[in-house]
C-alpha cells in the first residue's frame, strides 16, 4: 500500500513539472510574437506642410530697379542709364509646379536734359512714365517640404510711354550751324521677358519675393534689366 501511494506522489510531480514546463514555453512563445510585433511595427511620418498648392491664385506687389543695357546717349527708348519702377503680378498656378499670369509695370527713368559736345543737345526725357504689361508662363519648383522655392518664368507683351525722336534746328552759333534735338516721344513696342528669383513662405498664405528678368525691346539698344523685391499673397 505504501509503495502504491509511493508511485502515485512521483506520477504527480512529474505531471506537475510537466504542466510547469508547458506553461512556461507557452508563455515565451506569446512574449516573442509580442516583441516581435512591437518591433515590425512601422512608425509613419507626419505629412509635409503645405507652403504651395495647386489651384492658387498669387498676389504679387514689388518694387523694381531697372539698369539699361547701354547709357542713356545710346539707349532710345528708356533714354536713361535707369530706371525705378513699380510692379504687380497676377498669377493662377494649376498646379504648384507652374502657372499662367498678367504682369504690370510701371517705371520712372531717371534722366535729365544735357548738351554733349557744344554740338548735340540731348533731351532725355525727364518726368517720364514708361509701363508695360505682359503674359506669363511660370515654373515653380518647391523644395521638399522647406518654405523655399526658386522659380522661372517667360512672358511677353507690350510696352509703351518711351521712345524718343530726332529734330534738326538752325543753331548759328553752334558748329556747323546745326543743332541735332533730340526729344522724348510715346511709342508702343513689344517686349519679352525671361528670368528667374525665389520665394519664402511665412505662412501658407504670405510670401517674401525677389527674382531678375531681362527685358528685350526691339534693337539691343533698348534692352534693360528688372530686379524685384517685393511680397506675395496666395489663395
Amino acid at each position: 500500500m505504501q509503495t502504491l501511494n509511493q508511485t502515485g506522489e512521483k506520477q504527480m510531480k512529474k505531471l506537475t513539472l510537466s504542466l510547469c514546463a508547458v506553461v512556461a514555453m507557452t508563455s515565451a512563445a506569446f512574449a516573442g510574437t509580442q516583441i516581435y510585433s512591437k518591433e515590425s511595427k512601422s512608425v509613419t511620418p507626419p505629412p509635409c506642410p503645405q507652403w504651395y498648392a495647386d489651384n492658387e491664385f498669387n498676389l504679387s506687389l514689388s518694387g523694381s530697379y531697372n539698369p539699361t543695357y547701354n547709357e542713356w546717349r545710346e539707349d532710345t527708348y528708356l533714354v536713361a542709364d535707369h530706371a525705378w519702377g513699380g510692379s504687380i503680378d497676377l498669377k493662377y498656378f494649376v498646379h504648384r509646379y507652374f502657372g499662367f499670369g498678367i504682369q504690370g509695370n510701371l517705371y520712372f527713368p531717371n534722366s535729365d536734359e544735357s548738351i554733349s559736345n557744344g554740338f548735340t543737345e540731348v533731351h532725355s526725357g525727364s518726368n517720364r512714365t514708361v509701363g508695360s504689361v505682359l503674359g506669363t508662363f511660370t515654373i515653380r519648383l518647391p523644395i521638399g517640404c522647406s518654405r523655399f522655392a526658386p522659380y522661372f518664368w517667360l512672358g511677353g507683351g507690350g510696352i509703351f510711354g518711351g521712345g524718343q525722336n530726332h529734330e534738326f534746328l538752325l543753331a548759328p552759333t553752334q558748329p556747323f550751324g546745326i543743332v541735332d534735338h533730340e526729344f522724348p516721344v510715346s511709342t508702343t513696342k513689344t517686349v519679352g521677358q525671361f528670368g528667374g528669383g525665389f520665394e519664402v513662405r511665412i505662412t501658407p498664405h504670405i510670401g517674401l519675393m525677389n527674382d531678375f528678368s531681362w527685358n528685350v525691346i526691339s534693337g539691343s539698344n533698348n534692352n534693360f534689366g528688372m530686379a524685384r523685391t517685393g511680397i506675395n499673397f496666395a489663395f
